[in-house]
């Protein structure tokens, strides 16, 4: 078993939305376990399915009246409302008891996700940013269609178009920015990134709201 569910990054400009998520699941029918919704500590609602993968663990060693740690995929559908997919469950104390290191709580706390994309829309006044991530082919070779991840939080204009890394919190039904890194700049479709080959990654600092006074921009426009 890992000793965390949010597995380390392998590539500098590798795309992906994951986060893990306490509450306790409730089906939307007794007899039909994929679709439903994940309770918070505090009654907030969130919309999830289960993948199939992890339907086996929930009904052979889960106490489905209990909160569990959910390893999730967030989509947005809507600005103030997640959509989440159930892919795993973090509890060794559960699922590998012989594991005496291994603890139910993570060191970045619950409701932390990692995203990681291209930064397509931003408006620091009104703390909104966009990410566009795309996915892996499938094993047939068709690639899903990417998606956006809508989040509050400042980003500086002078990212836009820039592969972004996001350490974010989830508050009821968004998601709040904590850090941020800056990759690179996006390849443009002559083939050269924005500015230029060389430039190096920067390192972003911790978002403060009094941070950035600029209008909002969407990428493209």
């Amino acid at each position: 078993m890992r000793d965390h569910p949010i597995p380390p990054v392998t590539e500098p400009l590798q795309y992906r939305a994951i986060g893990v998520v306490r509450g306790t699941y409730r089906a939307k029918e007794e007899d039909q376990l994929t679709r439903g919704s994940l309770f918070d500590s505090n009654g907030v609602e969130l919309e999830a399915v289960v993948l199939g993968r992890v339907l086996t663990l929930m009904r052979r060693h889960l106490d489905m009246d209990q909160p569990h740690l959910w390893v999730v995929y967030p989509r947005c559908r809507e600005s103030d409302h997640l959509h989440l997919q159930i892919a795993g469950i973090w509890e060794p104390s559960t699922l590998a008891p012989d594991q005496q290191d291994a603890e139910d709580s993570l060191p970045e706390g619950d409701d932390f996700f990692s995203i990681r994309g291209e930064l397509i829309f931003t408006k620091p006044e009104t703390g909104e940013l966009v990410v566009k991530v795309r996915q892996q082919p499938r094993g047939d070779g068709n690639r899903p269609l990417p998606f956006k991840i809508q989040m509050k939080g400042e980003l500086p204009l002078e990212h836009l178009r820039h592969f972004v890394s996001l350490d974010v919190r989830r508050q009821g039904q968004e998601l709040h920015l904590e850090r941020y890194e800056v990759m690179a700049p996006m390849p443009t479709r002559g083939g050269k990134s924005k500015a230029g080959r060389g430039q190096a990654a920067r390192r972003g600092q911790p978002v403060r709201r009094s941070q950035v006074s600029q209008r909002g921009t969407r990428a493209g426009s």
